[in-house]
């Protein structure tokens, strides 16, 4: 019996993962600086109860360009509020090509709520592919487990 469970457990997980998904892009964007905006959530809620569900957040900055550098400039996460909860970066950080930045938020930091979100802001000396930023949201509690992706929405393209 609890293997069932188990395998219908990996299989909610696996649908859940393939509805997140996005389709193929049909085009390459290309840009040499862009601010993007990604939904994060710090919890969900489940149950008749609404019992906030923690959740550990991985902000994801894939750049795509197989042959230029991209700089990261500013990763800021703001709450549920629209408030300024945390700065990640001191210091522009060099993505090499096909390199990944990560930034994590961990499942026992509720400051940002439901409703939180990074900005980060990237530009490149030249236009390049733009990268791939997402955020990646986990939580296991007994034998319960969810994960889904949100990704990122371009909300100026000048990275200003």
């Amino acid at each position: 019996m609890e293997l069932v469970m188990i395998r219908r457990c990996l299989l909610t997980v696996f649908a859940l993962t393939l509805a997140a998904t996005p389709a193929l892009a049909e085009t390459v964007i290309i840009s040499s600086g862009q601010t993007v905006y990604v939904p994060v959530y710090s919890h969900i809620y489940q149950g008749i109860k609404a019992r906030p569900y923690n959740l550990s957040a991985l902000l994801s900055i894939r750049n795509t360009d197989p042959s230029n550098a991209i700089t990261v400039t500013s990763v800021r996460y703001y709450g549920s509020d629209g408030t300024l909860v945390k700065k990640f970066l001191e210091e522009p950080v060099v993505v090499q090509p096909l390199a990944t930045a990560e930034h994590l938020i961990m499942e026992r930091d509720t400051s940002g709520g439901s409703g939180a979100n990074f900005l980060v802001q990237w530009n490149a000396s030249g236009p390049v592919n733009a990268p791939l930023v997402q955020a990646v949201m986990i939580g296991t509690a007994s034998t319960q487990g969810i994960s889904f992706v949100c990704d990122g929405w371009v909300i100026s393209e000048d990275g200003r």
